[in-house]
C-alpha cells in the first residue's frame, strides 16, 4: 500500500536524490507531499512562515524520507523536520502520529560509492559488517538508531544488529532505496506502527528552547 511521504534534505547538495526518489517512486510519487523542482522558493521568508509551511506538508504523512548527504548537518531545516515528524499534533481535533523514518545515503556522484560515510569492519569471530560514520549524522538520527528494545540480531556471536528492523530509523543506500523504494517505505511505517517496541527518541534541545517548540 502506498504511503503519504516527505523527503527532508539539504537543498544545495541532494536535489537531485530528492528527485531521483521522486521518479523511482513511480505512481505512488501521487502521495507524496513535500517539495519538487516546481515548488515555490521560500528561502527569502521569514522562518516562522516557512517552519508553517511545512508543518502544513509533514502533518498528513505517514513516512519522512531523510536523505543523507555529506554537508546534511549545514541545513538550518533537517533536523526540526525529523523532530517534526517524530511529533504528534494535534490540529482541529485529529493527532496525527509519529512518522516512520528513513534515511537514504546519498551517493557519491564523483566516485560512485557510499564511502564519505560507510566502511566495513571484520568481526573477532569473522562476521563483517558496515561502519557508519556518526559525526555525518544529528544526534537525533543516532539516538534512533539500534535502539530496539529487543534487539534483532544477523549474527547471534558477535551480536550485529540487524540493519533494517533493528533500528528505528534505518538508513540505507540510494541504489537500494530507489531500486525499491516501496520495500524500505513499508518498512519504516510498519515500526511507526509499532513504535512502543523502541526506545524513541522524539527531540535533543536545550531546556530554554522548550517554548519555541511548541509554537
Amino acid at each position: 500500500m502506498a504511503r503519504k511521504t516527505f523527503i527532508s534534505y539539504k537543498y544545495s547538495e541532494a536535489r537531485h536524490t530528492r528527485d531521483r526518489i521522486i521518479t523511482a517512486l513511480g505512481a505512488d510519487a501521487r502521495y507524496y507531499q513535500g517539495e519538487t523542482s516546481d515548488s515555490p522558493d521560500l528561502t527569502d521568508r521569514k522562518t516562522e512562515t516557512i517552519k508553517n509551511h511545512l508543518k502544513d506538508m509533514i502533518f498528513d504523512t505517514s513516512v519522512t524520507i531523510v536523505v543523507i548527504s555529506p554537508n546534511m548537518k549545514q541545513s538550518n531545516w533537517i533536523n526540526w523536520e525529523i523532530e517534526y515528524s517524530l511529533k504528534e499534533t494535534t490540529r482541529d481535533d485529529r493527532t496525527s502520529r509519529s512518522n516512520g523514518i528513513v534515511g537514504v545515503i546519498q551517493k557519491d556522484y564523483y566516485f560512485g560509492g557510499y564511502e564519505w560515510i560507510l566502511s566495513s569492519v571484520m568481526k573477532p569471530d569473522g562476521c563483517r559488517s558496515r561502519n557508519i560514520d556518526d559525526s555525518k549524522l544529528y544526534d537525533i538520527i543516532i539516538k534512533n538508531r539500534t535502539n530496539l528494545k529487543h534487539p534483532v540480531y544477523s549474527c547471534q556471536t558477535c551480536k550485529t544488529v540487524d540493519s533494517l528492523n533493528g533500528s528505528y530509523i534505518s538508513l540505507v543506500t540510494e541504489d537500494d532505496f530507489v531500486s525499491n523504494p516501496n520495500k524500505y517505505i513499508e518498512n519504516a511505517y510498519e515500526k511507526s506502527r509499532n513504535i512502543n517496541d523502541f526506545d524513541i527518541t522524539k527531540t535533543i534541545r536545550p531546556q530554554s528552547d522548550w517554548r519555541s517548540w511548541l509554537v
